[in-house]
């Protein structure tokens, strides 16, 4: 059964426009064919389509479904954005896919990129929670200065990874299961070590992630997947 995103779904029958046009023009869906929608706060709606045209699609709701929490825990991934745009929305993709609650942009000192647009990852997040069938969507923060994230208070485990040789533990080693957790990752040039020890004076704990020396990307969904693993 097609799924389709709309967050206003309990105030408004009617699909958001692009989902309206994926399924009216794309998948030439007809009034009387069903479809799933979720809202991205935790439900998924069978629902009917009652009424349709070229540029809207109304829908009659048949039966809500509340989706239980796939894992244990809150996990927060924050990021330094590549330079390469591609990588950030592959890594939103398949950490969405895995599954994680909030993801925030960092404003790094060694950051390749300072600006981002939100826009296009919010899209991919979209799709994403509809390819994996999830009913919840990821919290998305756009750049962020790295003192002032790290100076928040969070709850739960907090983690930075970083590739400096003083005393690191592995990830897998130290994860308290069903505590909230929140994960720093670096630019590929690495954080500073001022940012480092400003972390570390907040509470954060220093993290290996294994042997290899890994790229952004690669590193922030090995974090997301072992926080995800360990939380099942």
């Amino acid at each position: 059964m097609h799924v389709f995103y709309t967050p206003d779904i309990n105030h408004n029958k009617a699909l958001p426009e692009e989902e309206a046009a994926h399924a009216v023009r794309v998948l030439r869906l007809q009034p009387g064919d069903e479809v799933m929608i979720t809202d991205g706060k935790g439900c998924f709606y069978r629902a009917e389509i009652s009424a349709s045209d070229k540029k809207r699609c109304m829908v009659h709701i048949l039966e809500k479904q509340l989706q239980a929490p796939l894992w244990k825990n809150h996990i927060h991934l924050a990021v330094a954005p590549t330079k390469n745009m591609d990588r950030m929305e592959w890594l939103a993709e398949k950490a969405t896919e895995i599954g994680l609650d909030e993801i925030t942009f960092l404003d790094c000192r060694y950051s390749e990129r300072k600006v981002i647009k939100t826009e296009r990852i919010e899209k991919i997040l979209v799709s994403a929670i509809k390819q994996s069938l999830k009913a919840r969507m990821p919290i998305l923060h756009g750049m962020t200065d790295f003192a002032q994230f790290v100076s928040q208070p969070f709850s739960g485990q907090k983690f930075i990874a970083h590739c400096y040789k003083n005393e690191r533990k592995e990830l897998k080693d130290i994860i308290q299961p069903g505590q909230d957790a929140v994960v720093l990752i670096g630019p590929e040039g690495d954080f500073s070590e001022e940012e480092v020890s400003l972390a570390l004076s907040h509470g954060f704990t220093s993290i290996s992630l294994g042997p290899s020396r890994l790229r952004t990307e690669t590193a922030a969904l090995v974090a997301v997947h072992t926080l995800n693993l360990f939380n099942y």
